[in-house]
């Protein structure tokens, strides 16, 4: 695990997330955003698995911020930030198991009520290589074959396709920005959207 030691970072390691501790509700109810990148490739993976690593995994997340007293809480909702793909499709009609789970996930996210006190943004983004500083998560994120094609494609869709592809260190900005209440009046964020606001702010010297 990739993450350097500092007074700032409580590290919790999970063995279920659909299982959490008992005392970890209220903690996580203390803080005031989350930027949800939990995530894995639908390749390889039943409809079922998919659905609990994508759909379960983040709703079982937003109900314990609520079991924690959430909902209860005054002043600024809690951010939550889903991290989702171009493509997603809340209809629930599309035959591609990324583009349907996604997609549900974002509208239930959107239905939770203002009462909860939780407002969510979803971003989704493009195509993506993950970081050469973070080795573990393209062993992670990529198979094998997939690292190797990513040698390839990256460069590829920066040149021929730069619409369709989203600059990892872009994302990780972004999604920190928006956990901040940065453009709290959007609530989805497609790739040309994000690529607009990040061009936008660094021409007026205000880079996120």
């Amino acid at each position: 695990m990739d993450i350097p030691e500092n007074d700032k970072t409580k590290v919790i390691v999970l063995k279920d997330f659909l299982n959490y501790p008992s005392d970890l509700p209220a903690r996580l109810a203390e803080h005031d955003a989350c930027v949800w990148a939990l995530g894995k490739s639908s390749v390889g993976l039943s409809d079922e698995e998919y659905t609990r690593i994508t759909y379960d995994y983040t709703m079982h997340f937003v109900s314990s911020l609520q079991e924690g007293g959430m909902k209860n809480k005054t002043g600024e909702p809690f951010r939550f930030v889903f991290i989702s793909g171009e493509g997603a499709d809340p209809s629930g009609k599309s035959n591609i198991k990324f583009a349907r789970i996604k997609g549900r996930t974002e509208k239930a996210l959107f239905d939770v009520p203002p009462s909860s006190n939780i407002k969510t943004s979803v971003m989704r983004p493009a195509y993506f290589f993950p970081s050469k500083d973070h080795p573990s998560d393209r062993e992670n994120i990529r198979s094998p074959t997939a690292r190797a094609m990513d040698c390839f494609m990256t460069p590829l869709m920066k040149t021929i396709l730069p619409s369709m592809y989203t600059p990892i260190e872009d994302l990780g900005l972004f999604a920190v920005e928006v956990a901040k209440g940065r453009w709290s009046d959007e609530k989805l964020f497609p790739n040309s959207k994000m690529r607009e606001l990040i061009k936008a702010s660094r021409t007026l010297g205000n880079q996120p």
